[in-house]
């Protein structure tokens, strides 16, 4: 089976208040280019939740997928227990 070339991000659901999206930061980190201190940085990606499944606070897998609203490229794809 080949890889799918579809990019993957892991967060944390952090709103389900809208029907079938869900609001999820991704932390990632990186060094700061001059003075080289890691530094966190969280960016909020709106993913399409189709049954409406996730609550906040759950560890989600979201994927990338075709432009389903103005705000929306992604697509839940697992729940992390």
């Amino acid at each position: 089976m080949e890889e799918s070339k579809r990019k993957r991000l892991t967060g944390q659901v952090t709103s389900d208040k809208m029907n079938k999206t869900i609001v999820v930061a991704v932390e990632t980190t990186k060094r700061h280019p001059l003075y080289g201190k890691v530094i966190t940085v969280v960016k909020k990606y709106k993913a399409h939740d189709e049954e409406n499944v996730c609550k906040i606070g759950d560890r989600v897998t979201i994927i990338e997928s075709k432009p389903i609203s103005r705000d929306k490229r992604w697509a839940l794809d697992t729940v992390h227990s």
